[in-house]
C-alpha cells in the first residue's frame, strides 16, 4: 500500500458529496456554449491561423476568402475573439452550476474537456507557429544535421516551413526526447505539413491526457478537491487553446512532469525521477523538479547528511537517464546551448519586463544607456528568482514540499522579463493541486485567464502582407486591434455586465469554507 505525502488543506467536507441529483445545476448548458465558442475558433482559424506557405490548403476557396479578402479575415477575427471569450464564460458558468464538487461534478468537467478541446483538435494553429518551428528541426534530423549546432536556415527553400524568422539561426532548446519525436513526426508525414501537425497535436493531447489523470490524483494527497482542481487545470481555456490549438509541446512536458510527482509522492520514487526525467527531456525546465523529489525521497525527518545523498541520488539517477538518451540519437547536451533561444528579450506585461523598459526609457532620456541598465534589471530578475527557489528548496514544512515547488517555479516565470500564455500554463496544475481558495485567490485566476486569452487573441494574427495596404485598410496593427478590443468587451461584459459571471469578481458576501495548503 503506498503512503502519500501528507499535507493540510480543503479536507472531508469539500470531498464527500450530497446525493449525485444534487451536485449540478444543469451543467448541458454551458458545456454546449462551450461547444460552439471551440467551433467559433475552428471556423476563425481558417482566416488567421498560421499555415506554412507551401500548404495546400491556401488553394482551397473558403481559405481564399477569409485570408485575401478584408471581409473574410475581419469575419476571422470576430469568430476567434469571440469564441475565445465564450470559453472563458462557458468555463465560468460551468463552475457555478456545480452545488457539490462531488463524482457528477467531475464527469460534468470530462464531458465539457472532450467537447471543448476535441474542436479545438482542427484549428488551424492559433496563437503560435512554434510548431512549423518544430516541423523545422525535425526535418534538420531527417537530413542529417545537429539541431543544437544548426538553426532552420540550414535546409533549402527553410522559409516555406512556416516557421518564425527566429528560428533561421537559432539552435534547438528542447531536450532529447522531443527531438525523438520531432523526427518521426517529419519523417513518417515527408514533410507534409497538415498530416505533421496532426501529429503534434495527438503528442499534445497525450500530455493533456496526463494532467487529467494526474491534477486529480495530486489534489487528493493534498487534502484538496480533485474534481475543482480538474475543472481549475484542465477545462480552463487558456490550458486548452494553448496546449491544443497552439500545439505546444509544453502539454507533454507539464504531463510527464505531473505524473512524476505523483509517483514520487506516493513512494514509488525512482519511476517518478524518470517520468520528470523524460519531461526535462522535452523542455528543461523541468529540472527545478528535481531538488523538490530529492526531499521527498530521503523522507520527512531526514538530517542534511541524508537530504544531501538523496539529492545527488535524484541528480544522478536523472543525468544517467540523460545520457544514456544522448547516446542514442548522438548530440549530447547540446541543449543546454540553445536554452537562451529563441525568443523576444522581454515583454511589457511581465513585471520585470515592465521595469525594465522603464529603466531603459528614462534612462535614454538621460543620454545613458538604456538598455545595458535594462540588462541589469533583467538579470536581478532572474537572480532574485534563483534565489527563492534556492529558499523554497532548504526552508520549509515537508508536507508543503509540492507547494514549495510551485512557489519556487512560479518565480522563474513571473520573475522572468519574458512570460508567454503557455509559461502561466505550467503554473495552474500545480497551483490547484495544492489549492487555490474560493476568495481572492480564485478571482485572481480568473483575470489571469481573461487577459492572456484577450492577449492571446490579438498577439499572433497571419494577417497577408498584401492586405496590409491603406485602400484596405486592414493592416496588422489593426487587425490584432481589432482582435483585443473584440476581446476586452467582452471581458468587460463578463466582469461588470453579465448578471451570471459578474458575481465572480466581486468579493463574496459569504465567509471562505475551502481552506487548502497555502
Amino acid at each position: 500500500m503506498t503512503a502519500p505525502v501528507p499535507a493540510t488543506g480543503e479536507m472531508a467536507a469539500s470531498v464527500i458529496p450530497e446525493p449525485a441529483a444534487a451536485e449540478v445545476d444543469n451543467a448541458r448548458s454551458p458545456i454546449l456554449a462551450g461547444l460552439v465558442g471551440s467551433v467559433l475558433m475552428v471556423f476563425g482559424s481558417l482566416g488567421v491561423g498560421w499555415l506554412a506557405p507551401v500548404s495546400e490548403l491556401r488553394r482551397v476557396p473558403i481559405f481564399i476568402w477569409m485570408r485575401t479578402e478584408a471581409i473574410g479575415v475581419a469575419l476571422a477575427i470576430v469568430l476567434v475573439a469571440v469564441g475565445g471569450m465564450l470559453l472563458v464564460r462557458s468555463w465560468l458558468r460551468l463552475g457555478q452550476r456545480v452545488r457539490v464538487w462531488g463524482p457528477a461534478a467531475r464527469k460534468a468537467t470530462l464531458q465539457a474537456i472532450a467537447a471543448w478541446g476535441l474542436p479545438l483538435m482542427f484549428t488551424v494553429p492559433l496563437f503560435s507557429r512554434d510548431v512549423y518551428a518544430y516541423i523545422g528541426q525535425g526535418r534538420l534530423m531527417v537530413e542529417g544535421f545537429n539541431p543544437y549546432e544548426n538553426g532552420i536556415s540550414a535546409l533549402s527553400n527553410y522559409f516555406q516551413l512556416g516557421a518564425d524568422k527566429q528560428w533561421t539561426e537559432a539552435p534547438v532548446p528542447y531536450g532529447q526526447l522531443f527531438l525523438w519525436i520531432e523526427q518521426f513526426v517529419v519523417w513518417s508525414t515527408n514533410v507534409q505539413p497538415e498530416a505533421s501537425v496532426m501529429l503534434f497535436r495527438l503528442v499534445a493531447l497525450f500530455g493533456v491526457v496526463l494532467c487529467v489523470i494526474y491534477v486529480p490524483k495530486l489534489a487528493e494527497l493534498h487534502g484538496v478537491n480533485p474534481h475543482r482542481a480538474l475543472w481549475l487545470t484542465a477545462a480552463n481555456p487558456l490550458f486548452l487553446t494553448n496546449f491544443i490549438a497552439s500545439v505546444h509541446n509544453d502539454a507533454l512536458m507539464i504531463g510527464l512532469a505531473l505524473a512524476g510527482l505523483y509517483y514520487a509522492a506516493t513512494r514509488r520514487v525512482v519511476l517518478g525521477i524518470v517520468l520528470v526525467t523524460l519531461s526535462i527531456a522535452v523542455k528543461p525546465i523541468t529540472i527545478v523538479f528535481l531538488p523538490f523529489i530529492g526531499l521527498i525521497w530521503a523522507g520527512k525527518n531526514a538530517g542534511w547528511p541524508r537530504k544531501f545523498l538523496f539529492w545527488g541520488l535524484t541528480g544522478g539517477l536523472s543525468l544517467a537517464i540523460l545520457y544514456g538518451l544522448s547516446l542514442v540519437n548522438g548530440f549530447g547536451f547540446g541543449w543546454i546551448n540553445g536554452l537562451s533561444a529563441p525568443g523576444s528579450l522581454f515583454i511589457w506585461y511581465a513585471p520585470v519586463g515592465l521595469v525594465g523598459l522603464m529603466v531603459a526609457s528614462v534612462s535614454n532620456a538621460f543620454g545613458l544607456d538604456g538598455w545595458t541598465l535594462a540588462d541589469w534589471v533583467f538579470d536581478a530578475g532572474k537572480l532574485l528568482a534563483v534565489g527563492i527557489v534556492a529558499f523554497q528548496i532548504f526552508r520549509g514544512e515537508h508536507e508543503r514540499l509540492i507547494r514549495r515547488l510551485t512557489l519556487g517555479f512560479a518565480a522563474i516565470v513571473v520573475l522572468a522579463p519574458m512570460i508567454q500564455a503557455w509559461y502561466v500554463v505550467w503554473l495552474i496544475p500545480l497551483f490547484a493541486v495544492t489549492g487555490i481558495r474560493n476568495d481572492w485567490q480564485v478571482k485572481a485566476l480568473y483575470f489571469i485567464v481573461s487577459f492572456f486569452m484577450i492577449y492571446a487573441i490579438s498577439d499572433q494574427l497571419e494577417v497577408f502582407p498584401y492586405l496590409q495596404t491603406e485602400d484596405l485598410g486592414l493592416a496588422l496593427v489593426l487587425a490584432r486591434f481589432a482582435a483585443a478590443i473584440t476581446g476586452l468587451l467582452f471581458a468587460m461584459y463578463l466582469i461588470f455586465m453579465d448578471p451570471d459571471t459578474k458575481r465572480l469578481f466581486r468579493k463574496p458576501a459569504e465567509p471562505v469554507t475551502e481552506r487548502p495548503v497555502i
